[in-house]
Formats: C-alpha cells, structure tokens, sequence
C-alpha cells in the first residue's frame, strides 16, 4: 500500500503544478477536483482517514465555491461537515492538519477571487504539507511544496500583469 499512494501522489503531483499554474479561476477549479480525487486515495492508502476524507471534502467544497460564491450559508455548511468529518474519522492531534487546510481553502475559495483566493490557497496548501509529511508520503510532500512554489509564482504574474 505504501508504494501505491506514492504512485498516487505522483499523479497528484501532476494536476496541481497544472492547476496553480494557471490564470484562469475556472481551470485552476476543475484541476483541483481531479488533484484531490487522487490526494484522497493516496490518504486512504496510508491509512489517514480524517485526511482521506476531509480531501473528499474539498472537491464538494470546490463545486460548490464555484456555484455559491460569498454564500455564508453554504460556505458554514460546508465547515461544519468538515468539523463533523473529522470528528467521525478522528486518530488524533495530527488530524487538526487536513481540519486547519480545509478551513482556509474554504474561506478562501467562497469568499476570495484571484491573488487573494491564491494567498489563502497557499496557506492551506502549507497545512496539507504538513499532513502529507506526517503520513510519510514523499510525493504529497513535494506535491504540496509545489504548489506553494507554483501558486506563488502565479501570485507574482498576476500582481505583475495588474
């Protein structure tokens, strides 16, 4: 099993560098639904299920970002799943990791658009880091340390571009 998630997380790998690279909000969304599929198989191979699930999680999150941007309602329903995900697949004090990148990501994607959603994304990107270094898996890590690299590079172009 732990040679199939870091098989995982290579593909993983792949589809975030595309969807941080990206301008458009659009595409950067429908990436990172395909990166996660592949984030939350690779944590259920290692056996972190707040972190497989919670990665569900975030492509529901995602979809619903996109069609409900600044909606408080959806966006706190959203958070409390998240809240009640964790708390059902709860392994321990690690497990605050995939429940501190779900946050940000969600404050980010329903309330933010551009440099600032990227800043926030960034940021979470830094807590599945974390996560994916506490299981082990050495492709989430370089995934994740990526996309930090990638998403700020990103940032730097659009300030750039404006």
């Amino acid at each position: 099993m732990d040679w199939a998630g870091q098989v995982v997380s290579l593909v993983a790998l792949g589809l975030c560098v595309l969807a941080f690279s990206s301008k458009d909000d659009r595409k950067l969304m429908s990436l990172l639904v395909s990166a996660n599929i592949a984030f939350a198989i690779q944590f259920a191979l290692f056996g972190s299920w707040a972190s497989a699930l919670l990665t569900l999680l975030v492509i529901v999150r995602i979809v619903l970002a996109r069609r409900y941007a600044r909606n408080y309602w959806v966006m706190s329903g959203v958070l409390a799943a998240s809240c009640l995900g964790a708390w059902f697949t709860w392994q321990g004090p690690v497990d605050l990791l995939p429940l501190l990148a779900m946050f940000l990501g969600t404050l980010g994607m329903f309330l933010l658009r551009g440099v600032p959603m990227r800043l926030m994304l960034a940021a979470a990107a830094t807590a599945w880091l974390l996560a994916n270094l506490v299981v082990g898996s050495i492709g989430g890590v370089v995934a994740e340390a990526i996309v930090v690299f990638t998403n700020l590079i990103t940032i730097f172009r659009l300030i750039r571009q404006s």
